[in-house]
């Protein structure tokens, strides 16, 4: 028998169902497990449970898959399939059957509803006893039959649960469950538990929706003779209204929230910090959270979703992240999106201009809207606000500007000194001129500061710019 789980090197696993989208719930219990094994030098890994034939689909894998590349989720070796380990499953059903921890059923399923009926009518409990489990192989009719385990009856079996804490489920509760169907195929019941001791599993971490599988899986391990794992139920993530996660609030999957403009590292601190804690730390890098997580944090009450902190985590983190990550990350949304592809144009004027792009953004969406004036060609066409602020006066104010910026040295500080000589001369205050040089310049009444865009578009495309809309070329407004 190996070392005891918690003795070993830790090995973490997430394991799926491909029937949709990566659910923001799975990906937090993927994160959780990755964490885990990251922080301790372990070994996280990834297998796809697609047994449910009828409603795996390898679109759904690959949403999976992709949704995980996203969030800087590395596993460790290939993902496995459950569906094409069924032949190992079949084969430890087999072997708890030799040893007698396992029995063949022959009831069919209107016997055991018509004990379920007898017991209701009176008043026992509808828990299938099945007259096979001490039955002589002798009388053994030639007929279909399912393997059921045979749990013991008497006594208790006990989850020391990570995070639930001590767990006892009375044994005359539980039933002999399946695990081979009467075609031969095995349950998910069985299969979790045989791959799970066959990938070296030392801690499962999953939602405690699966706390009473627990107690089953855990009669598997022990007719087996295997060590039983380390459990950790986490509780659910629930909406902000606190109930349930279900379509009604909205973004439900990972790709949603990376169609929302979110970024990879904020979502990680956010999920991490859902249901999790490390003192009052609110914002944290990923090695950061490896070094932290551990188990014992993770509390027994539902986490709530809340776009604000989200969104507050988001300008964190776009703060701290390098330009060229922010770029990067920028070009996935655009694709995740369907947006066209950057230009090695707009590429160079939007790397360029990040720092004043990303300053407190909550979103790429805000960051491409603030890169409007990067991203457009001349001539620029303003939108209706900013087209108000070129009207006339305006246009000779930029006209009277244009000659003083030629031959300027083309710095912040010169730049700036020279629109407010003019502003001055005018007397009229810099606002009178700020707001038609950013509606030349951007074709917006939002944009980052009118001196910033002129040091990222250079002399030449800011004097043409702002000639044109001297000149009336942009009066066209979109």
């Amino acid at each position: 028998m190996n070392a005891p789980a918690q003795d070993r090197p830790v090995v973490t696993r997430f394991a799926p169902s491909p029937t949709g989208f990566l659910h923001i719930g799975g990906a937090r219990t993927a994160l959780f497990n990755w964490l885990y094994a990251r922080g301790r030098g372990g070994r996280f890994l990834l297998r796809i449970e697609d047994t449910d034939r009828a409603r795996s689909t390898p679109e759904a894998t690959a949403a999976i898959l992709s949704g995980l590349t996203w969030l800087g989720l590395d596993w460790d070796g290939e993902a496995i399939s459950q569906f094409e380990r069924a032949d190992r499953h079949v084969e430890v059903a087999h072997q708890m059957l030799a040893s007698g921890h396992a029995y063949k059923c022959f009831a069919t399923q209107e016997e055991i509803e018509a004990f379920r009926e007898a017991a209701r009518a009176e008043g026992r409990s509808t828990l299938f006893q099945s007259p096979w489990r001490d039955a002589d192989p002798a009388s053994h009719p030639d007929a279909p039959y399912v393997v059921r385990l045979k749990a013991p009856r008497d006594g208790e079996t006990v989850i020391e649960d990570a995070v639930q804490g001590r767990v006892v489920f009375r044994n005359d509760q539980l039933d002999d469950m399946v695990c081979l169907r009467s075609d031969g195929t095995p349950t998910y019941m069985l299969a979790v538990v045989v791959d799970d001791h066959d990938m070296g599993i030392t801690h499962v971490i999953r939602g405690d929706d699966h706390l009473n599988n627990a107690a089953r899986q855990t009669q598997v391990y022990q007719a087996m003779g295997w060590d039983v794992p380390v459990f950790a139920h986490i509780p659910l993530i629930h909406g902000e209204d606190g109930k349930k996660l279900s379509k009604r609030h909205g973004a439900l999957g990972v790709e949603d929230y990376q169609r929302m403009g979110y970024p990879a590292p904020a979502i990680r601190n956010y999920l991490a910090r859902l249901g999790w804690s490390h003192g009052d730390d609110e914002f944290f890098t990923d090695d950061q959270a490896k070094a932290w997580f551990d188990l014992g944090g993770i509390g027994k009450a539902p986490a709530r979703l809340d776009l604000k902190k989200l969104d507050h985590l988001t300008a964190l983190h776009f703060s701290r992240m390098d330009d060229a990550a922010v770029l990067h990350e920028l070009e996935a949304f655009l694709a995740a999106t369907g947006m066209p592809a950057l230009t090695s144009t707009q590429r160079e004027g939007v790397l360029k201009a990040m720092p004043q792009l990303k300053d407190k953004a909550r979103g790429f969406g805000q960051i491409l809207e603030r890169a409007h004036f990067v991203l457009t060609e001349r001539p620029i066409r303003p939108d209706q606000k900013a087209a108000k602020f070129l009207d006339d006066v305006s246009r000779g104010i930029l006209r009277e500007l244009t000659p003083h910026l030629q031959n300027a040295s083309w710095e912040r500080e010169r730049l700036e000194t020279i629109v407010n000589e003019q502003a001055t001369a005018r007397g009229i205050g810099l606002g009178k001129i700020a707001q038609p040089m950013r509606a030349a310049l951007a074709g917006r009444t939002v944009s980052p500061s009118v001196f910033d865009m002129m040091i990222v578009l250079g002399r030449e495309e800011t004097l043409a710019r702002l000639a044109e809309a001297a000149a009336g070329l942009d009066a066209q407004s979109e």
